[in-house]
């Protein structure tokens, strides 16, 4: 959904561009009793509006019946003027509760758990667009429940195939805002690329170098970044430094998000209608999009006025770890009462407002 918005510009043929290049979008309704369709805000194209992006990564030979949790939630808020957009990420490992749920499958009451294991117990046991169906649902209603936000739009977004839109679009300029290591590519004593970089458990969890082997490193500095580059870079968050971990994936994720954005928004890809129908299908294959009430189209033209340098990314935490105690007595992570502020501007659709009095909450990036 981020990478429509704004796109929307005249361009010769748009409309049948549009048409035919948007056939291959997955659409569905994934946001089931969580939207508020009812609502007067609701009805019309024009207005505040909020779209819930979900990432997911599974693991290659991930057993089915495994639960999958998300990868990264964040909250694409467009304010009522359309002029700017804001990107804010909820820890996957934040503390919530988790509203009593029936999936056909499964069914639970309260649970107090990770925000990420919403969107896992949600499809939990289903498969297809069921389990996308549910897994949604369920966690666009853990955080209408918690802040109030309700969502006009939802999208999964699959990291893995968003490499393929980086192939068309022929790589993404990133820039690497600390020293990374990879967990899943190095290179052995003769430079050969060699998976994975360091050695990890079943689930995927470092536990320790490979003798004989180094780990691809992305250094400070701003890159063209090949697709499987990109790919393996917003992945990292094992190696982080200053244990980082998930914020530093959040906002490396962010930033991948925008650059592709960015790259889509030029000039070579965004006026030259075959390019851009490229780029369309192939993000269409990589996501499954409920475009809620309106058209794509609708949407496209709504939100022209966005551009990659009106597209804000804050920091949660300010970037930083809370830790909670949970109910089981277990460490979780919370949030601070600025972020809090921050979840509330959204609802009101007041973010201008909260960036001015807090400007070191903006995730500053070169891409």
């Amino acid at each position: 959904m981020i990478l429509m918005v704004g796109s929307g510009g005249s361009i010769v043929g748009f409309h049948v561009v549009l048409a035919e290049a948007t056939k291959s979008f997955t659409k569905q309704n994934l946001l089931g009793s969580a939207s508020d369709s009812g609502g007067a805000a609701h009805k019309s194209i024009t207005g505040a509006k909020n779209i819930l992006l979900v990432g997911v990564d599974a693991r290659p030979g991930q057993n089915p019946n495994d639960i999958v949790r998300a990868d990264s939630i964040i909250i694409l808020h467009i304010p009522a003027d359309h002029t700017e957009g804001f990107m804010v990420s909820l820890p996957r490992d934040t503390l919530v509760e988790i509203p009593p749920y029936k999936n056909g499958k499964h069914s639970y009451g309260v649970q107090h758990d990770k925000i990420n294991a919403a969107f896992g117990f949600g499809g939990w046991g289903l498969t297809g667009a069921a389990a996308r169906q549910h897994s949604v649902e369920l966690l666009a209603l853990t955080i209408k429940n918690l802040w109030g936000i309700t969502f006009d739009a939802a999208a999964i977004v699959d990291f893995t195939g968003f490499q393929q839109v980086v192939n068309v679009i022929g790589g993404v300029h990133m820039c690497v805002d600390e020293d990374t290591r990879s967990v899943h590519i190095g290179y052995n004593k003769s430079g050969k690329q060699v998976s994975p970089g360091w050695r990890l458990t079943s689930a995927g969890i470092p536990i320790g170098p490979i003798p004989g082997v180094t780990p691809k490193e992305y250094k400070v500095g701003c890159y063209d970044m090949r697709p499987w580059e990109a790919l393996d870079f917003v992945r990292q968050r094992d190696l982080l430094a200053n244990g980082d971990t998930d914020y530093g994936r959040q906002r490396h994720q962010q930033q991948f998000l925008k650059a592709i954005f960015s790259k889509v928004m030029s000039g070579d890809v965004l006026t030259n209608p075959a390019k851009l129908s490229g780029v369309l299908n192939t993000v269409g294959k990589a996501m499954t999009i409920d475009q809620g009430q309106f058209s794509i189209q609708d949407w496209l033209f709504a939100m022209k006025g966005i551009g990659a340098s009106s597209l804000i990314t804050l920091k949660t935490n300010g970037g930083t770890y809370v830790n909670v105690k949970g109910p089981d007595n277990k460490d979780y992570q919370g949030l601070d009462p600025t972020s809090l502020q921050m979840l509330q501007a959204v609802k009101d659709d007041a973010m201008d407002a909260f960036v001015n009095l807090h400007p070191d909450r903006v995730a500053t990036s070169n891409t």
